[in-house]
């Protein structure tokens, strides 16, 4: 598998592969400090963005606005009235849309393929600190802030999530490197540069976006290979395979009538707040002992099993606090996944750009009208039909990944390899070139 190098071992604790050179090293971290940091950082302010609604929803949005059947649901479909905070959701679906394809895609461009998941996972961490912290930001505004300036706390939630993602909007201008094919030098050498290709290279990745072939010719490359109907019919069942994104958990804590808001979505907090952890076990896991197939397994079958639990419903209440908290299995698994994606199309830049945001899009998509047909709000908790559906793209997922997936994955590492030709001369080539420009 292409997770592990094969000139060195690397221990489950290593952040670095063992045969990364000092400089390599000293790059790589540099890195992770322009990427990682503030694709973290960026994601977790997205989802404090995307998640209050829920939260807000529970601490007496509800029946401020007067909300009504599926109202809550269509709101999360799309996007001091229904209509007027539909459209706000819908330019915060558009703005921020492509932001996750995105950072994934820079992800693929910079770090090698038995690098990217652990890294990948540190960025995904974001969901997971957003969605606590719009838990535990609404539960104090409505504790403290209730009634201030005439506002109920839910507003000031609003208020105060929206003044946080100004300043981090403005600073990724200048933090953010671009791409190896077209870098930000602010905080990057010319000598760096030419190192982070000839470590992709090696890898036999394409750093330097050829520019050989047209549009028309890799749109007709794109559309008439594979990768492109595999990893979307893949991705939409990965991402049909959770419920969290439902607000079930929130949902089933307020219909226990024991817990007022404040409660609520501080019990609430408690599955993101593990989800982290499962995140990091996952994509650590993928990368150095366990490998993506392995990976995927293990939190798929968590996930499913929790699934499973909530679809049966009339069990003991301490199940259903189990099955809500391994919820976020599912979603700790999506770096695992995109970057696999990233490592398959890692031969051509423009291709990979084109399939990332396609799985991405139709994916995502595809959770918005099955989210109205299977989560309805009326239904809340239950969602009978959600959590079986749920559970069956969460089995076929497992299915996919070990039947298709993997085997097709094998058989591009083994064309790379058979096609690719010398990595580490050519790429000792290329380096040199840069390096001349540079000088």
């Amino acid at each position: 598998m292409h997770s592990k190098r094969q000139d060195g071992r690397t221990k489950w604790y290593d952040w670095y592969s063992s045969t990364d050179t000092k400089q390599e090293r000293a790059l790589v971290f540099k890195l992770d400090m322009l990427i990682l940091v503030y694709a973290m950082i960026a994601y977790w302010i997205k989802h404090i963005d995307q998640s209050n609604l829920t939260n807000a929803y529970v601490a007496g949005m509800k029946e401020d606005l007067g909300f009504n059947g599926n109202q809550l649901v269509h709101l999360q479909m799309m996007a001091n009235g229904y209509a007027e905070l539909m459209t706000y959701r819908f330019m915060i679906g558009v703005f921020e849309a492509a932001f996750f394809p995105g950072v994934h895609f820079v992800l693929g461009a910079w770090y090698r393929g038995d690098e990217i998941g652990r890294r990948a996972g540190i960025f995904y961490i974001g969901q997971m600190l957003g969605i606590l912290t719009a838990g535990l930001v609404t539960s104090g505004t409505t504790a403290h802030l209730d009634g201030v300036a005439g506002l109920a706390g839910w507003r000031w939630m609003f208020i105060i999530t929206a003044l946080m993602t100004i300043p981090v909007g403005i600073s990724g201008f200048f933090i953010w490197p671009g791409t190896p094919a077209r870098p930000n030098l602010r905080f990057l050498t010319h000598e760096e540069l030419a190192l982070a290709k000839f470590r992709l290279e090696v890898d036999k990745s394409d750093a330097t976006e050829d520019k050989r072939k047209t549009r028309i010719q890799i749109l007709r490359s794109i559309f008439t290979d594979w990768k492109i109907y595999v990893l979307t019919f893949w991705v939409v069942l990965f991402w049909n395979g959770g419920g969290n994104s439902s607000g079930g958990y929130l949902l089933w804590l307020k219909s226990l009538k024991r817990y007022d808001s404040v409660k609520v979505n501080q019990l609430g907090s408690t599955a993101p707040a593990l989800g982290i952890g499962y995140v990091l076990f996952i994509n650590f896991a993928s990368d150095l002992f366990l490998g993506r197939t392995g990976a995927l397994l293990l939190g798929q079958s968590m996930n499913f099993i929790g699934m499973v639990i909530l679809a049966i419903w009339h069990v003991p209440e301490s199940a259903k606090w189990v099955a809500f908290n391994l919820q976020y299995f599912s979603p700790a698994m999506s770096s695992v996944v995109y970057s696999w994606v990233n490592t398959i199309c890692r031969g051509d830049t423009r291709e990979r750009s084109i399939i990332l945001v396609t799985v991405n899009l139709v994916a995502q998509s595809s959770t918005a009208w099955t989210s109205v047909l299977v989560f309805k709000t009326v239904e809340a908790p239950r969602f009978i039909k959600g959590w079986a559906f749920a559970a069956t793209c969460a089995f076929a997922s497992i299915a996919f990944t070990v039947g298709v997936v993997r085997p097709l994955s094998e058989r591009v590492e083994r064309e790379l390899a058979l096609h690719g030709g010398d990595g580490r001369k050519e790429a000792e080539s290329s380096d040199e070139r840069v390096l001349s420009k540079a000088g």
